[in-house]
């Protein structure tokens, strides 16, 4: 018996397993990218329909801008069961993988499905001396001061209290409030407010409130005290919002017919300066980020975009 109990506990563990890993559900994550020998030119494709094949079932999703893509399979589905991943997009040839289910990345690259161009005998334009140029905007706070006031909450001590006057925290005693409000002056606010009884019977006080009107010009503070006239003492600093605009210039990266940079989520009003035959010219990044030549693509990364352009034809890198 002894042997037997432990046994079947094992087998019943074994099984109440099993079941679970068969009804579990199988999530195949993995990445589209173009391909090229080139692991720089090796950019994520977006929007490719992704069919994953298992045991006649068919699952689908879409890759995004990153080119990742997740798959969740139908219950039943365990590890190791052959997998068929096909992939479709209308610029690219598809691409079919044969594999078996796995917790791996699964990364597929596919051969773009560029149609031959005729000779282009026009003679190209040389694009030279590329560099980016964005703002970045930030609010600094610039210290003008500090503000110290002093105000007093009059009252008698040892009063028994009758409702429906203050009292004191118990209820016992006779309490009085006493407010006041500090203001940092037009287009100043406050900074590391404090407040504190310094004179009188300050262990039967209390800083009831301290708050902020008018967007933190104005500072209010409301005291209780429960014993005899007690003094309190009001300080905080004394800034000033400062919006500051600074431009940054970066330049990209090169590979080919293809230029990529990056830039803060927070960058506004990116361009691009280059040389187009040897004359310097601005170009600001359109909402459609079509360029006379180049098209860019831009997808964000956390706190990053990313920015791509590919030169169109009849252009060159310099």
């Amino acid at each position: 018996m002894w042997i037997a109990v432990p046994a079947l506990v094992a087998i019943g563990i074994w099984l109440t397993l099993s079941i679970a890993a068969k009804h579990r559900q199988v999530t195949l994550r993995g990445v589209v990218l173009r391909d090229d020998a080139d692991p720089s030119k090796q950019v994520a494709v977006a929007d490719v329909t992704v069919a994953a094949i298992a045991g006649g079932t068919i699952s689908q999703a879409v890759s995004d801008k990153s080119g990742f893509f997740s798959v969740t399979l139908p219950r039943g589905f365990r590890l190791r069961q052959p997998l068929t991943l096909q992939f479709a997009h209308a610029d690219f040839h598809p691409l079919e993988l044969t594999d078996f289910i796995s917790d791996k990345l699964y990364v597929a690259r596919m051969k773009p499905a560029t149609a031959p161009q005729p000779a282009d005998h026009r003679p190209t334009r040389a694009i030279a001396n590329v560099h980016v140029r964005y703002v970045i905007r930030s609010t600094e706070n610039v210290n003008v001061g500090s503000a110290v006031q002093t105000f007093q909450v009059r009252n008698s001590g040892s009063v028994r209290c009758k409702q429906p006057e203050p009292c004191s925290p118990d209820g016992k005693w006779k309490a009085a409030t006493a407010s006041i409000v500090v203001d940092a002056g037009e287009g100043n606010v406050f900074r590391n407010q404090r407040a504190s009884c310094i004179a009188g019977p300050c262990p039967f006080t209390h800083i009831d409130d301290l708050t902020f009107s008018d967007k933190g010009r104005q500072l209010q503070v409301k005291a209780e005290n429960w014993s005899d006239t007690a003094t309190f003492l009001v300080e905080a600093e004394v800034v000033r919002p400062t919006l500051n605009e600074r431009v940054l210039e970066l330049y990209p990266v090169i590979f080919g017919p293809s230029l990529s940079f990056t830039l803060p989520a927070s960058a506004e009003g990116p361009s691009i300066e280059a040389d187009v035959d040897g004359n310097t010219i601005v170009f600001p990044l359109p909402a459609n980020l079509s360029l006379s030549w180049a098209q860019c693509t831009v997808a964000r990364d956390k706190e990053t975009l990313v920015y791509r352009c590919d030169l169109k034809p009849g252009y060159r890198f310099q």
